[in-house]
């Protein structure tokens, strides 16, 4: 599923075709469209150019030099450059068509979408990006957070852009349980937390994805009978907050 990674990714998509004219903008599924009508999307982009995206979390947010498109990706969701000669997938729901090929849209489960609209606005409940997030930052997001640290992390209003498996891999690399009660962490747990943030984002960002390395919780996790790369340890797993939640018993004590 698409997390920070997934979505700079993206990013740099459409970041390499800013500048360029939208000559057309095809809507093959509308159920992808929110608060949006395919017309109106059509009319309001139409002749634009998109300008420098950026990343909010999981959010592209794309200015076109008056309109902001915003894209969630939910599940499911990509954003692919595509010669225009290419056929198109049965799951591309959009597409901005450029005079040198296209922007696609795609999404098998529809769970989020394309919107047009104020991004201050759309943003506004959300945690600071988790890029940014300074050590003092983490401390103080989690000091006053009675849930369980997987679900505080996971939260889009604490801190956005961590998913499922970045959370696990983070805590994880920390040596810190997902279970724990996320403001009862000590002073050298926020730093481990924050030191495990900062280098799997890093190399996530870097591979666009959360990478499946053997040696990461994230290569590992779905194997039969999975062990920790670590210590060689069975993994746990148990559903925190409707997740599946996997954690080494030996390395990340309770």
């Amino acid at each position: 599923m698409p997390e920070l990674p997934d979505v700079e990714g993206f990013r740099r998509v459409l970041a390499a075709h800013t500048g360029e004219p939208i000559t057309a903008v095809d809507v093959l599924d509308a159920g992808v469209l929110r608060g949006v009508t395919a017309r109106a999307l059509g009319d309001a982009l139409r002749g634009r150019r998109f300008a420098e995206p950026r990343r909010h979390g999981k959010w592209l947010i794309a200015p076109a030099g008056g309109p902001v498109l915003l894209l969630h990706f939910g599940m499911t969701g990509s954003l692919t450059w595509h010669d225009p000669a290419e056929p198109r997938h049965r799951h591309d729901r959009v597409v901005w068509r450029l005079p040198d090929g296209e922007l696609r849209y795609r999404d098998m489960r529809k769970l989020q979408g394309v919107h047009l609209d104020d991004a201050e606005q759309m943003l506004a409940d959300l945690g600071p990006d988790a890029l940014e997030v300074s050590r003092r930052d983490l401390a103080e997001l989690l000091s006053h957070r009675r849930g369980r640290l997987k679900s505080a992390l996971t939260d889009q209003t604490v801190i956005a852009g961590l998913g499922n498996f970045l959370a696990d891999e983070i805590c994880w690399h920390a040596r810190v349980n997902p279970l724990r009660t996320a403001s009862d962490l000590d002073a050298a747990e926020l730093t481990a937390l924050h030191r495990a943030l900062r280098r799997v984002l890093r190399d996530s960002v870097e591979a666009r994805r959360v990478p499946p390395r053997r040696d990461w919780l994230t290569g590992v996790r779905d194997d039969p009978g999975a062990a920790c790369p670590r210590c060689g340890t069975p993994l746990c797993s148990r559903r925190v907050s409707g997740r599946r939640t996997v954690w080494c018993p030996v390395c990340q004590p309770s």
